[in-house]
């Protein structure tokens, strides 16, 4: 009798950007990435935080061109 061998692949992952230092930035990036887009609003709910500690961390991922906003939706730039 033949057997059949499935074949489990995990989702393709890329490495974070190594200008990513802070859990925080990490975790909001990998949420926009996951996500596609978000408002503060969303990312404070979703993640937990608060929006005051969101400002702080999208102007630094900006900074670094790994984040894009327009108006008020934030999405990553991969």
């Amino acid at each position: 009798m033949d057997k059949m061998l499935r074949m489990e692949t995990a989702p393709a992952t890329r490495p974070l950007p190594p200008e990513l230092q802070s859990p925080r930035a990490k975790l909001v990036y990998l949420y926009l990435t996951t996500n596609g887009e978000a408002t503060v609003g969303e990312l404070a709910d979703d993640l937990g935080m608060k929006k005051i500690a969101l400002y702080g961390v999208l102007k630094t991922l900006r900074q670094q061109n790994l984040v894009d906003a327009e108006k008020e939706t934030y999405t990553p730039l991969t």
